[in-house]
């Protein structure tokens, strides 16, 4: 039996969550954090909720979100999880908790369903043979998982492949290329530091330029705040970062993204920000760094001449409804 979202089954799908989803590597959710992801989120949708129940006993539980203004939130609706017991993840099971999913979406005026990293539903997971380090969201579909393989035959493409790196910053050391290379851009004018409101302007300016719309919310809260932020500057004018710089509780660095303006590319911005960044999470004292990036993002090369390796992939994905 197929039924909306009721809070008396809250602990089962807890336990069914622990039982099926960390197989694929997420993390063991509890009561508080159920409600922090799921029930207490301002995007939580009862009637986007659905529990599949055999005998009274949860089997399968999927969630999905709407919010008009969220990135694509006019058109899209966003499929957070569908997960199903063992011994009952079939295909009709899936395909049972897919359709509700999509008869939602379709209800509230949505034309596509999509699974992607602007979801504000932020599942964790374990980065594979670490000591239960973690990332705190999921940019996709594990591609590794019988879900994945489920959609494709469902009718989903596959938009992108998104690479999870990771680094131990034990491990990380300044590039030699670095010192080059900040001569190199200090003589074209350009400057590498914290970003500091006495000395650099131009941060929202910067921060339209790029269209990311979680840049511009967690960018430029951080500047605005106090909190550190790796900067790139021309002649005082903020037009790259790289950061926040936060440790985390878990010790990992918080790492919302590093960009350079259009117009500001080919000097080497983009490592000489990101190997500050490194620097600056070792110097407080950080134990790790977690990332992701699209397959074809050249970025990936920058990370990796910073020591990151890619431990996971995951899969962004879309349907359009007919």
């Amino acid at each position: 039996m197929l039924v909306t979202w009721d809070a008396s089954y809250r602990r089962d799908v807890i336990a069914l969550w622990n039982e099926a989803a960390v197989k694929d590597g997420y993390k063991e959710l509890t009561e508080q954090s159920f409600d922090g992801i799921f029930a207490g989120n301002r995007y939580f949708d009862k009637d986007g909720t659905f529990l599949l129940l055999a005998n009274d006993k949860v089997i399968g539980f999927a969630c999905g979100c709407t919010g008009d203004d969220l990135p694509l939130g006019d058109v899209a609706g966003y499929i957070t999880c569908i997960v199903l017991a063992s011994g009952f993840d079939t295909d009709d099971n899936y395909l049972m908790l897919l359709t509700a999913l999509e008869d939602r979406f379709k209800q509230l005026g949505k034309k596509q369903a999509d699974i992607l990293f602007f979801n504000p539903m932020l599942l964790p997971w374990y980065i594979p043979d670490t000591p239960q380090h973690e990332h705190n969201n999921a940019p996709g579909i594990p591609v590794d998982s019988k879900l994945y393989t489920f959609l494709l035959g469902a009718g989903y493409f596959e938009r992108a492949k998104q690479c999870a790196m990771y680094l131990h910053l034990s491990a990380f050391a300044m590039p030699e290329e670095y010192s080059v290379k900040e001569a190199k851009a200090s003589a074209q004018g350009y400057t590498i530091d914290m970003f500091d409101p006495g000395k650099h302007a131009g941060v929202e300016d910067m921060l339209e330029g790029f269209g990311n719309p979680l840049w511009q919310k967690e960018i430029g809260a951080s500047t605005a705040n106090g909190v550190p932020v790796v900067i790139a500057a021309y002649q005082g004018k903020t037009i790259g970062f790289a950061g926040p710089v936060i440790r985390q509780a878990n010790g990992r660095g918080y790492f919302a993204g590093i960009g350079v303006l259009p117009e500001h590319e080919g000097h080497g911005l983009g490592s000489l920000l990101f190997y500050k960044l490194c620097e600056a999470f070792q110097e407080i004292g950080t134990e790790y760094m977690s990332l992701f990036t699209g397959m074809s993002n050249p970025a990936i090369r920058i990370y990796e001449r910073a020591g990151f390796q890619t431990v996971k992939l995951f899969a962004v994905m879309r349907r359009e409804f007919a």
